[in-house]
Parts: structure tokens; C-alpha cells; sequence
């Protein structure tokens, strides 16, 4: 086998010789290889046999068909071999060739190197964790600035012209996931997926096409779309995950939850920090919280040493720094509702105090945020979901940057939707008024249910709303009583077979007797990690 990188970088020496433009010489490379076998993603780079006694980290995962081992040297990659689950191989690369110490890593980076750059709240995302001279591509040789560049330099909105522009994605294809990622991460909502994109690399099928085939072939499993629509090998972290929250979203009576085709943060659920710890973030409703519950948070907090607390922006409390196998403990403890920091879920229903104290209040904000929380909570997004609700028009709830903003005026309620707060900030638009508070649950239930059901995953609601059009939004929400009736009942549907709350779920499984919490426990997917 004949890599392509090395002949890449001894051609740009060459190049240099015959332009004049500066002496250069070959040193050698430092290669890795990213391809697939039979279907199966493989990825290794450097010295990954090791010498007998080498320092060695090994993940096996034999049901979901995954293998991850690491050599290390002084505390440093020395050799990487992936099987199967190859998403963090840039990453590893990268740190080889750095020479990063990873010894306060070694017992995370095989479940999630990626995960440990994310510091944020909405999941893991590898492109933002990666160093701009990190090698997306290895066959061409293209870094992240190198797309990132062409990005922003060029204008461009797609994979395609990513691949014409930089070649990145154009040879094994086994980067076109993360350039979907950079793409994302670079533009935030100002991207929007061509219509004919196939989702990942592992398929020629774009999410509609999959949607359609899973609703009307009703697949019910991850391996069973993959299986039916000759799917090429064990997919992805973009397709996995996409095609689990389809299936749970169209088949919410029939399906279960697969654990395996969610991102670290979700099956864990808690955001994974960049030292490998965790921040938990309980459900404070509407942002009211009580003298005993602070008490409650703030006894946790000593008693398992939380070395930061600190007030969100969405008017909870996030416990940072949280020690894996103090997940459970903690969450049976704190007895409180999850609070879905981590995930394409409802986030928070931010509100200001409203008619009740507020003497500038129109409305009663607070009740009414309080109750579409509850109401929404445990529902599952193709992204995070974030709500505000105003009781005047000074709108200290700033609802007009969230997905769905309620404002209150004189006789009744403004709903305005299709907002972000981002680093791409996008108003919402108005899509009604309305005279009550019940007016304003059906719609809002509505709007989130239409989103469910036509949203991309990983789309929010701006470049969603922005892509079908707010007139077909409110036509289908608003002004068809019988289909707003429709789309709440099929939202109630998927609550009531679906919803629980995940810590509740998990104590419970550690209540049962498991040895060791940990992510893998709930779904009993064999896992070694040892070090010879």
C-alpha cells in the first residue's frame, strides 16, 4: 500500500526547488492512514505494535465493534490503531506529532479524546476541539486552517466545493464527516446542507431520503436502516446519531434508545470538560429555584468537593468539575430533574419575573415559563432547543434570540420564532399573536413538533426556519387548527412512550448492583481499558 501524503510533501519540496523559491529538503514523514477494510473504518499512525512491556491503553468494544489501542512513551503517543470508531484519529495524530503529554488523560481520551476540548454545552464537537494546524485530510495533506480558510476566504457553503477548492474529502473520504463539522462550527447557523448532500460519507442518501425510508419501510433499529439501505459499514458519528433520533422520533411507540449511536455527552449525560471531568446541570424550571433546593445543591457541591459553582446563562447552576464515578452519587443526591445541558434537548425556559412583581409587567412570565418547561421537558431535538418568555415588551427574558420567544403585552402574547444566540446572532421573526397562555402552549408545541419531524439533525431551528420558509411554518401551525391539533398529539405520543428522566435512569441501574458506573454499564457493551 502507497500512501499519498509523503509523495504530497516531497513534491512541495520539489516544487520549491524548481521555483526558486527557497531550499528545501525531504525529511521523512510522519504518516497516518485513515481507509476502510471490508466496510470497517481503520485508522493508525506511527508505532502502534509497540515493543513487548510498551506502555499500552486498549479499548475493546466487541458488540459495537470497536477497538482502540494507544502506545505510549514518557507519558506520550508513540502509535495509534483504530477499528471501527475512528473520529478521534486527527486528534491523536495531531498530539503525537506534538509531543502532548497525556498523562492526566489516559483513563478518558480512548472513550473521547475530542470530547475533552469541548467545554460547552452542546456536545461533543471534534472540528471546534481541533488546533487549526491539525490534518484534516491526510491523504492531500489539508489542516483545519486550510479549510476553515477556504471557508471564509472563498464564501463556501458545502462539502462539495470544499473537496473542489481544497481536495480535502477527495480521495478515501474518510474525513467528509469532520469537514461537515468545520463547515458547521465555522458558519453556525448561516449553514444550510444542500438539499441533495448525503448525510455522511457512508451513504449516498440525504436525510430526507432517510426519514422517508425509515417511516415507510418502519425500521425500527440503527443496524436495520444501515442493513436495509445497504448502508456501507458501521456508519459514523454524523450518521449514527441522525439516524437513531429519526427513528426515535417517527417510531417513539416501537423503538428503543441506542446508547451506542449517541455522542459521549449524551450517554454519559454530562458535559465532558477539558480535563476529563464533568459539569452537571440539574432542572431549575423557569430559573425559580427555593431556600431548601439551594441548600440541597450547596451540600452536593462539599460533598463531593465541586471545585466550581457557577450561575448559567440560563439561570441554573452548573456544577463543574465532577469526577466520573461521582455522576451517579451526585444525581441520586441532588434529586433533581436532569437538566439536558448536554444534549439536542429542551435546555432552559428563560423567564423574568413578570406581572407578579415586575411593575412594568403586562403578563404572568414566570407561571407560564415554568409550565411549558415541564411540559416540554424530556423531548429530544435534531438540536438544543432554548425558549424565552418576557412579561413586557422590555424583554428581560431575551426571547427574541431564542428558538421560540413569548413577550407579553397588553391583552395577550407575542410568539416569535427562529432565533439564536450564537456566535452568528439571529432575531426571531414573529410568527403570531395570541389572547392566552393555553393559545400559546398548543402553538409552541406545534412549532416544536413540525421542527421535530422536518428538522435535520444537528440543524437548529434559524437555518431550519430560514430553509422551509416562515409562511410555511405558520400555515402549518397556526392557521390549520386540525394539523396544530395533529402535530400535539404526536408530540403527547412520543412523550408518553419515550420520556423519563436519564439520572433517574441511571441511579436506578447503579441501584441494581453494577459494579462500576460507567458509560458503557446501562447498554452492557463489554469494555477493557488496561495499561501492560
Amino acid at each position: 500500500m502507497v500512501l499519498v501524503a509523503p509523495l504530497f510533501e516531497q513534491a512541495k519540496v520539489l516544487a520549491y526547488q524548481i521555483t526558486g523559491n527557497g531550499l528545501r529538503a525531504y525529511e521523512g514523514s510522519v504518516v497516518s492512514t485513515k481507509l476502510k477494510v471490508s466496510g470497517i473504518d481503520v485508522f493508525s499512525a506511527g508505532d502502534f505494535m509497540g515493543t513487548p512491556g510498551a506502555d499500552m491503553i486498549e479499548l475493546l468494544d466487541k458488540h459495537g465493534g470497536v477497538y482502540k489501542k494507544i502506545i505510549l512513551e514518557d507519558d506520550k503517543i508513540k502509535g495509534v490503531v483504530m477499528f471501527g470508531d475512528t473520529a478521534d484519529g486527527p486528534t491523536f495524530f495531531q498530539w503525537m506529532q506534538d509531543g502532548k503529554d497525556v498523562s492526566e488523560m489516559r483513563s478518558t481520551m480512548l472513550f473521547s479524546a475530542s470530547g475533552l476540548g469541548d467545554s460547552g454545552h452542546s456536545g461533543i464537537d471534534q472540528a471546534s476541539a481541533m488546533s487549526d494546524d491539525t490534518v484534516v485530510c491526510g491523504c492531500n495533506g489539508i489542516t483545519k486552517k486550510d479549510v476553515v480558510d477556504a471557508i471564509t476566504n472563498e464564501g463556501l457553503t458545502t462539502r462539495k466545493e470544499i473537496t473542489a477548492c481544497t481536495k480535502a474529502g477527495g480521495s478515501c473520504g474518510g474525513c467528509t464527516g469532520i469537514i461537515d463539522q468545520i463547515l458547521v462550527s465555522t458558519l453556525g447557523t448561516s449553514f444550510v446542507e444542500s438539499e441533495h448532500d448525503p448525510i455522511c460519507g457512508c451513504t449516498e442518501m440525504n436525510h430526507e431520503q432517510v426519514k422517508e425510508q425509515i417511516q415507510t419501510k418502519k425500521l425500527t433499529l440503527v443496524r436495520e436502516v444501515m442493513n436495509v439501505l445497504d448502508w456501507e459499514g458501521e456508519g459514523c458519528q454524523v450518521c449514527r446519531p441522525a439516524i437513531n433520533y429519526y427513528i426515535g422520533m417517527l417510531w417513539p411507540e416501537d423503538s428503543e434508545d441506542d446508547r451506542t449511536s449517541r455522542i459521549a455527552n449524551e450517554r454519559m449525560h454530562a458535559n465532558i470538560q477539558k480535563d476529563g471531568t464533568f459539569s452537571v446541570i440539574p432542572r431549575i424550571f423557569g430559573g425559580v429555584t427555593t431556600p431548601d433546593e439551594l441548600i440541597k445543591i450547596a451540600t452536593v457541591a462539599k460533598k463531593y468537593d465541586v471545585p466550581t459553582v457557577k450561575i448559567t446563562g440560563g439561570q441554573r447552576i452548573d456544577l463543574l468539575g465532577v469526577k466520573k464515578e461521582d455522576l451517579a452519587p451526585m444525581w441520586k443526591d441532588l434529586d433533581m430533574a436532569c437538566g439536558y445541558a448536554y444534549g439536542k434537548g429542551l435546555r432552559t425556559v428563560k423567564t423574568c419575573v413578570g406581572s407578579e412583581w415586575c411593575r412594568f409587567g403586562t403578563q404572568d412570565s414566570t407561571s407560564l415559563g415554568i409550565h411549558l418547561e415541564k411540559q416540554l421537558d424530556h423531548l429530544w431535538f435534531p438540536a438544543k432547543v432554548k425558549l424565552g418568555v418576557s412579561g413586557c415588551p422590555r424583554n428581560c427574558a431575551e426571547a427574541t434570540i431564542k428558538d421560540i420567544g413569548i413577550v407579553g403585552v397588553e391583552g395577550g402574547w407575542e410568539i416569535s420564532t427562529g432565533g439564536n444566540g450564537g456566535v452568528h446572532v439571529v432575531a426571531t421573526e414573529l410568527l403570531c399573536l395570541v389572547e392566552t397562555a393555553e393559545e400559546v402552549e398548543q402553538i409552541a408545541k406545534a412549532y416544536l413538533q413540525h421542527y421535530r419531524e422536518g428538522g435535520r439533525h444537528n440543524e437548529r431551528c434559524a437555518p431550519w426556519q430560514k430553509r422551509v420558509g416562515l409562511d410555511s411554518i405558520k400555515a402549518a401551525v397556526v392557521d390549520d387548527l386540525d394539523n396544530r391539533k395533529a402535530l400535539v398529539a404526536r408530540l403527547h405520543a412520543y412523550l408518553d412512550a419515550q420520556a423519563h428522566d436519564p439520572w433517574q435512569a441511571r441511579v436506578q441501574d447503579a441501584d441494581k448492583g453494577y459494579e462500576k458506573f460507567t458509560e458503557y454499564k446501562a447498554i452492557d457493551i463489554p469494555v477493557r481499558v488496561e495499561t501492560v
